[in-house]
């Protein structure tokens, strides 16, 4: 009798061990319609409705419509609340990566908040908000900001944040700056704060397309991997 029970309670240990390792990285934990997520699919991207209760995974695009909100939930504790009429892309996330949640997010309009409980600040994490040419790397905060065609800005509520950063991404190298340009306006027609930056290799000048100001390694690795064979970036390389 002994052993079924350690037998059957290893059986359960297993199983609750699965369902914590399958827990999303992400939720809708609140909707005020309309509101959708749009995902790539094969051939072309699929529009959503969102609903609460809804798992997000990087590369979902969440967009709110008038007078809409939608509070996404994070599996480190986290909420991220978005505005009406904003946009948000997960560039990133993975509930467990090395020890780490990890999570890099894109602001493309509109206003964001992002809140963190007491619990969920001593977790480890390394989390990342881009608005615009601004990146912030959070460290347990809370954090209001608003990205639109006239400005960027990022409020500091309570807590730390490394806005800014040595890592960057070079996604592409032209001899000409209209070669440049075509790569640099397809970037930043996706939502990407890519820059020219021209340089020289021996006697030649070289224009460099690259996004700078990343936190963090992983970060940049991320949006390396991201953008690799898409905007006509074929060979990004990381470096600080």
């Amino acid at each position: 009798m002994k052993r079924v029970l350690a037998i059957l309670g290893a059986v359960l240990l297993s199983a609750a061990a699965g369902q914590a390792q399958a827990a999303p990285a992400a939720v809708v934990d609140g909707v005020q319609m309309p509101a959708w997520v749009e995902r790539a699919g094969v051939g072309a991207a699929r529009r959503l409705p969102i609903a609460p209760g809804m798992e997000l995974r990087g590369g979902d695009e969440v967009r709110t419509g008038a007078g809409s909100r939608v509070y996404i939930r994070l599996a480190e504790g986290s909420l991220v609340k978005l505005g009406e009429n904003a946009s948000l892309r997960i560039i990133d996330i993975a509930p467990d990566r090395g020890g780490f949640f990890m999570a890099a997010l894109n602001v493309l309009e509109g206003a964001f908040r992002f809140t963190t409980d007491l619990l969920a600040r001593e977790r480890r994490r390394d989390v990342s908000i881009r608005i615009a040419t601004v990146t912030a790397g959070i460290r347990g905060t809370d954090l209001w900001g608003k990205s639109s065609p006239e400005r960027q800005v990022v409020c500091l509520i309570d807590g730390k944040i490394e806005v800014g950063g040595k890592w960057k991404v070079t996604l592409a190298s032209a001899d000409t700056q209209g070669a440049a340009l075509e790569v640099y306006d397809r970037l930043r027609s996706a939502g990407y704060a890519a820059e020219i930056y021209p340089t020289k290799s021996g006697a030649q000048r070289v224009y460099l397309v690259r996004i700078s100001r990343l936190p963090s390694k992983a970060d940049a690795e991320a949006l390396a991997e991201q953008l690799r064979g898409t905007a006509g970036v074929e060979d990004p390389k990381v470096s600080s």
